[in-house]
């Protein structure tokens, strides 16, 4: 008689569990160690570069480069664990004496899918409290060739915006409290068909009301080729201080919140978030992705070991799982080019690797 209950007995599904999760972290530990040693090798020369750097700048180099790695190789080293697992279990008929008591497939994985699901959450709370902040000091820290990172004022410069069909480009942008002081304003005024009527260009801009003051004003029409001087001028109304403030953003620097209050921002200040919404959402599609790796290596898990075919059972389970990989980057990339909406590019890959996963154990069962 086929048991009604979703797990195994306690004891089964614990053992099953501890043996997966000491696995992961056995995977994880050794690619992190190798990678790390790799990587911290290729760059400590453009560290030690900068006068006054020593071995303390590369072991802070490490440390901030280490989160990057364990985050990125998380999936790899669950998909990894649960076939080394799997294949544990196969060759010593513990799926066999599992099945013949009348536990049914998912009742096998069902403890390794729970295990995943915690590697899950702790993988989206290591990368929101830890990845983010050092990706984002990283990276300050490599812009400025490994030397002391300067303040950030959350002064801008080369800002371009738009104002209905208008065109603002300004220079430099020095932010003032709530508001901005504007430096080498040029104005390109459009028809609705989106052809230059127009170019004012001024040294000087300062907020005035909705709308902004720059002085002094020189236009350029472009029918006539005539330059004029206008002297202080009002122009683009409507167009907010956020609009010349919010500068390219690193979403992979920012947490889960954080990023979700720059996307509405951008929105608020008419920019394009597309791309944002998509590696948004990809924060929470790529830990969740732990929870497919049980289910497509667990081609590994049916089959008699002593058919020969174990290994080929291993290799079929790691391509599932590597071309799932394939197929999220492709997919993120393509929501970020803006070829697929950013909920589609982000959970797309997961729904259908998770029926594909399905499929296979189904297949694979008997």
């Amino acid at each position: 008689m086929i048991s009604v209950q979703f797990f195994p007995s306690r004891t089964v599904s614990l053992y099953m569990a501890k043996t997966f999760i000491v696995r992961v972290l056995a995977v994880l530990a050794a690619l992190v160690l190798v990678l790390q040693f790799l990587d911290a090798l290729s760059e400590t020369g453009n560290i030690l570069a900068h006068p006054g750097n020593g071995q303390a700048e590369v072991w802070r180099y490490i440390s901030l480069r280490a989160p990057q790695i364990v985050a990125r190789f998380v999936p790899y080293s669950v998909l990894l664990g649960a076939i080394i697992t799997y294949s544990t279990l196969n060759q010593n008929s513990e799926v066999i004496a599992l099945k013949a008591s009348g536990l049914s497939a998912h009742q096998i994985l069902a403890p390794m899918i729970l295990a995943a699901l915690g590697i899950a959450v702790v993988s989206f709370a290591f990368n929101d409290r830890i990845v983010s902040r050092a990706t984002a000091t990283l990276d300050a820290w490599k812009k400025v060739e490994y030397a002391q990172i300067p303040i950030d004022h959350g002064d801008r410069t080369n800002v371009w915006t738009k104002a209905g069909e208008d065109l603002i480009h300004v220079q430099y942008v020095r932010v003032q409290g709530d508001g901005a002081a504007l430096t080498g304003i040029t104005f390109y005024d459009r028809d609705a068909g989106g052809r230059l009527i127009s170019t004012t260009t001024a040294d000087h801009g300062q907020q005035q009301g909705k709308a902004w003051r720059i002085w002094p004003a020189r236009k350029f029409d472009v029918a006539s080729g005539q330059m004029s001087s206008l002297g202080p001028v009002v122009l683009a109304d409507g167009v907010k201080p956020s609009q010349f403030t919010l500068a390219s953003i690193d979403a992979e620097g920012q947490s889960f919140l954080e990023l979700r209050s720059t996307v509405a921002a951008l929105k608020a200040a008419g920019r394009p978030t597309k791309a944002y919404e998509g590696e948004l959402w990809h924060k929470l599609s790529s830990p969740l992705s732990a929870i497919l790796m049980p289910l497509l290596g667990a081609v590994a898990a049916f089959g008699l070991a002593r058919s020969g075919k174990l290994f080929i059972r291993a290799v079929i389970g790691m391509a599932l799982g590597f071309t799932y990989f394939v197929i999220d980057n492709f997919a993120l990339a393509m929501g970020n080019m803006g070829a697929y909406p950013p909920f589609l590019a982000a959970w797309a890959p997961f729904l259908l690797f998770l029926m594909i996963g399905e499929a296979v154990l189904i297949r694979t069962e008997e």
